[in-house]
């Protein structure tokens, strides 16, 4: 079997169409057509059949290229055993939560635009569990995630997280709330009695307000889910409830940031690949950016 091909099968299941594949590689549709029909015939399978306009995979053909993530790996890895030094190119796939973004990613985008400009960035906003999964799939090859320490995300063998930043966590709520001072728990008990908002999208915060709650003897009362930081916010100032928000960020008027301590809400986040491939030179190149601005950071 040509490489050449299971490259093209490859990226036709994860792309869903040969018009994105050539787009995708600069050739035209009907090359990747041509070749699908050379590699069906030197496997003895149909791998691609009509649906409706567009094709999709048969069964053989989905199983063959779950095959040749596996060869196609294999092979990239034995190129950077003989070309280790090879300046890097290559599109990386990145899923990562959006303060991860702007904090790292962006300001890695940059440097690779002015300094290496054959490696691209392909950037995916998702929260942690989504970005484990596209990355488990291998649909990206970079994820950016986060847990708190109070909430740490489970251990899993088949990657390797980076650590990057930290940042700690307060108690946004109305600024004409209550005063409160004293360890976390002390503070979330003045709340006990308020709604409570947490992500609409991921449980690790709730998971905080929960940990930090019991050790108050209550149990938050929560009624409201959001995404964005901003909603949070205006949520408070509406009088909606009380929720976790970055003490290193602005506030809105009508906001009151209470500090956490004893313990922190400590935010920590990671870049994470998937074992054994941190050394494709494109990759390397964005964790050796984003370690770097993290310890600068």
């Amino acid at each position: 079997m040509d490489l050449r091909r299971l490259r093209l099968l490859h990226e036709l299941a994860r792309l869903g169409s040969m018009r994105a594949v050539a787009d995708e590689l600069g050739v035209t549709t009907s090359t990747v057509s041509q070749q699908l029909a050379v590699l069906a015939r030197e496997v003895g399978a149909e791998l691609v059949e009509p649906a409706g306009r567009r094709v999709r995979l048969t069964p053989a053909g989905r199983r063959l290229a779950g095959h040749a993530v596996t060869i196609l790996a294999a092979v990239e890895a034995a190129r950077l055993d003989l070309d280790p030094h090879a300046e890097p190119a290559g599109t990386v796939r990145v899923a990562g939560f959006a303060t991860a973004v702007r904090r790292s990613l962006l300001p890695a985008a940059a440097d690779l635009a002015a300094h290496h400009p054959a490696v691209r960035l392909r950037i995916h906003e998702h929260e942690p569990a989504e970005a484990y999964a596209l990355l488990a799939a291998d649909e990206v090859d970079l994820a950016l995630t986060y847990d708190y320490h109070l909430a740490p995300a489970p251990a899993d063998r088949t990657v390797e997280a980076v650590p990057l930043w930290s940042a700690a966590w307060g108690l946004g709520v109305p600024a004409d709330g209550p005063p409160a001072t004293g360890a976390s728990p002390e503070v979330f008990a003045r709340y006990a009695a308020h709604d409570w908002i947490v992500n609409s999208r991921n449980t690790a915060d709730e998971l905080v307000v929960r940990a930090i709650a019991a050790m108050a003897d209550f149990e938050p009362r929560i009624e409201h889910r959001a995404d964005s930081l901003e909603l949070v916010q205006d949520m408070i100032v509406a009088g909606l409830g009380v929720g976790l928000l970055p003490a290193d960020q602005p506030t809105l008027p009508g906001v009151r940031l209470l500090p956490l301590t004893g313990p922190e809400a400590r935010l920590r986040s990671y870049a994470v690949v998937r074992r054994g491939r941190a050394g494709w030179p494109p990759l390397a190149l964005v964790l050796d950016l984003l370690r770097a601005r993290a310890g600068a950071g």
